[in-house]
């Protein structure tokens, strides 16, 4: 590490000796070599996880519905009520891709939709109620905090309150979408019709509190800056503190094509792999940091193993929100564990908990 200015070098100690940085000194993590970031992130990695194994899940993403007012600009996926691809899945249609699901193994649905503009808790109560009663045995990994907030609103209800009627109705975890990048700046430009930082946060702090575990994701690539990325860490690390409620980080990168941003240039594996180093150096008190081979492809899925992933993450026998924007990366079970195994590791299927299954 001759070539390494002495500040970087201090930099580099410190990350070594378990000690957390400071906000500028992260935003000093993107100016460090790529191969330098990956092995201090993969020795992050092995102190958190030293046995030679990399997790992932059997699950389906089911988009009940692609209504939706948030109107963001980075999505290719929402249509507005009463378009002709606007649609609400009847129970036969979910009933089969449940069904579909299980007889592969699977064993959680990833639900999320919309912002839909008529749909009341009332709705979503009903939908969940009738999940559990025909499939009681699949986890239901559902809708997003935007999503949560929204029927708070529309319901009249605290945060609190529908998130305790929606647990009851069968809601077992959270997923982290809807976060994009956790700084309201970028949040007004690109979602402004989305919740703010501030009620994306507070919705995972109350859903951490009743119980209910969720995940955190962080949407890149787009009109956010360095500082802006590290905000965001920052901000779902000082939750993790208060609430220990996240089970896994996912940092994707954004896909412009058949966006409202569809000038921008989508980032590379190299900024890919650079900020996933720096969300597992940042990260210290979140246990799984998931790779996103679902935006970057499998290779590089692979290679995320040794930049600070332990995680895979779902075989996503369905996925229609990334696939929207015409990238469509697909995996079977066999090869998955084809690419763990060839870099090294123990394939080991689990739940949304990190339960080995």
């Amino acid at each position: 590490m001759d070539f390494l200015k002495k500040q970087d070098k201090k930099l580099i100690d410190k990350i070594l000796s378990g000690e957390r940085l400071k906000k500028e000194e992260a935003i000093r993590l993107f100016d460090l070599d790529l191969i330098l970031l990956g092995k201090l992130a993969h020795q992050i990695r092995l102190r958190l996880h030293p046995e030679p194994i990399v997790t992932y899940i059997v699950d389906r993403n089911i988009n009940y519905s692609n209504i939706c007012i948030s109107c963001c600009k980075f999505c290719a996926f929402w249509r507005p009520k009463g378009h002709p691809e606007a649609y609400v899945l009847n129970k036969k249609e979910l009933a089969k891709k449940i069904e579909e699901t299980i007889e592969l193994g699977g064993i959680q649905i990833l639900l999320q939709g919309g912002l839909h503009p008529d749909w009341t808790i009332s709705d979503y109560e009903e939908m969940l109620f009738w999940i559990k009663k025909h499939y009681p045995n699949i986890h239901i990994h559902g809708l997003s905090a935007p999503e949560i907030a929204h029927i708070a609103k529309k319901s009249n209800l605290s945060i609190e309150e529908t998130l305790i009627r929606l647990k009851k109705a069968g809601l077992n975890s959270i997923p982290g979408g809807g976060a994009e990048i956790l700084v309201d700046r970028v949040r007004r430009i690109l979602s402004p019709n989305k919740c703010n930082a501030f009620t994306w946060l507070k919705v995972m702090e109350t859903a951490h509190k009743l119980g209910i575990k969720t995940t955190a994701t962080m949407m890149f690539g787009h009109i956010e800056t360095y500082e802006e990325r590290i905000e965001h860490l920052f901000k779902i690390r000082d939750l993790q503190d208060k609430t220990h409620g996240f089970t896994a980080f996912i940092p994707w990168t954004f896909q412009p094509k058949n966006t409202a941003l569809n000038y921008l240039k989508p980032v590379g594996a190299v900024e890919y792999l650079k900020t996933l180093a720096i969300s597992r150096i940042i990260l210290d008190n979140i246990p799984n940091i998931q790779a996103s081979w679902v935006t970057q492809g499998a290779k590089i899925g692979q290679i995320s193993l040794f930049f600070g992933a332990n995680d895979l993450g779902s075989l996503m026998i369905e996925e229609n929100v990334v696939a929207a924007t015409g990238v469509k990366f697909r995996m079977t079970e066999k090869e998955m564990c084809y690419l763990i195994e060839k870099a090294g590791f123990k394939p080991q299927r689990r739940n949304m908990y990190y339960e080995w299954v």
